[in-house]
């Protein structure tokens, strides 16, 4: 006898759909007794085999690769935390941006910090972005936890990235970088905040911000300052927009989508090794650590554990991004854009 179902395409290659294929020819598929729930028990075990491999080796969406090569991206607090306590974590998120960027060779366009996300106008070179964010999010993240006694992430897991293809978007995405500040009540015009790439477009000073591009598509510095001045409804990728989170309203779909599972009961009675897998695809779909506790019936600390598992090894600081005593007389924090 054998069975045979329907399964996805994107199932890898080297998988265990061959042992479902093995099962379903197995004397013991007759049941011995030819009892159901026999059949239905080793039917269930080779599902699980089949959609545990597949469910491990399901890929990361892609992000969109930019034909000019910058994007906007946003680098945000996990569960929207503030990320700066005080000017000395400004300050050294700035002294990491810059020797990062130096390592890297990226060209950074415009930044704003505000208190619980930072947004980045960025040009990579050297370095991907992956690699570029890994080595400011980890080190920041350490040297945050260590001023505040604290442990555990930081940053939300991925960046936010957008494509930005044109020189009119450009324009648009650098104005609302800029004007983060004042659109979030916290200065009454640009440039009164001093984290923000703005003076440097104004001074044509500073060790951070490359000014070269923008001040080329206008006939001089005061037409771009006046553009990045003005009053606009400007619509790009921004904190709420982007937010991933999810609402009460979609967890059950998603549950429901990733797990097959429709409750807490029935996602218990699968195999421990698919319920790892489905907890770490539901911890991806960016449902907190609670939501999956309480949709799945698991404990919330074996649910973190699993997902904490799921790090690839102990990510550690570069020791070339540590702040040293020398290095504070070099970042006046009024010359830092």
């Amino acid at each position: 006898m054998m069975v045979r179902y329907g399964f996805p395409d994107s199932f890898p290659k080297q998988s265990n759909i061959s042992k479902l294929y093995l099962i379903s020819d197995m004397n013991l598929w007759n049941g011995g007794d030819g009892s159901p729930p026999f059949r239905i028990i080793y039917l269930q075990m080779a599902v699980s085999m089949v959609q545990s491999d597949w469910v491990m080796n399901v890929p990361r969406e892609a992000r969109k690769k930019s034909q000019s090569n910058i994007y906007h991206v946003m680098l945000r607090g996990i569960n929207r935390q503030v990320i700066f306590e005080d000017d000395e974590d400004r300050r050294f998120f700035l002294h990491l941006l810059r020797k990062i960027k130096a390592l890297s060779g990226f060209r950074l366009h415009a930044f704003c910090l505000m208190s619980n996300h930072v947004h980045f106008l960025i040009e990579p070179a050297g370095e991907p972005l992956e690699t570029v964010f890994k080595r400011l999010g980890v080190s920041y993240a350490g040297w945050y936890n260590r001023k505040y006694q604290r442990t555990g992430h930081l940053f939300q897991d991925r960046f936010r990235s957008e494509a930005v293809e044109t020189d009119g978007y450009y324009l648009t995405v650098l104005r609302y970088i800029l004007q983060n500040p004042m659109k979030a009540g916290i200065e009454g015009r640009p440039g009164t905040y001093r984290w923000s790439s703005y003076l440097a477009y104004e001074k044509g000073t500073g060790s951070v911000t490359d000014t070269a591009f923008a001040l080329r598509l206008f006939e001089s510095r005061t037409d771009l300052l006046e553009y990045l001045g003005a009053a606009n409804n400007d619509c790009v990728m921004d904190e709420e927009s982007s937010d991933p989170r999810v609402r009460k309203a979609q967890e059950k779909e998603i549950m429901l989508r990733v797990t097959h599972c429709s409750s807490a009961p029935e996602f218990q009675q699968l195999d421990k090794s698919l319920q790892k897998a489905y907890i770490r695809e539901l911890h991806q779909a960016y449902l907190s650590s609670g939501q999956i506790a309480r949709l799945t019936g698991i404990p919330k600390t074996t649910v973190y554990r699993t997902v904490k598992e799921s790090d690839p090894g102990a990510e550690t600081e570069d020791p070339d991004l540590i702040l040293r005593e020398q290095d504070e007389s070099a970042y006046d924090p009024f010359e830092i854009w």
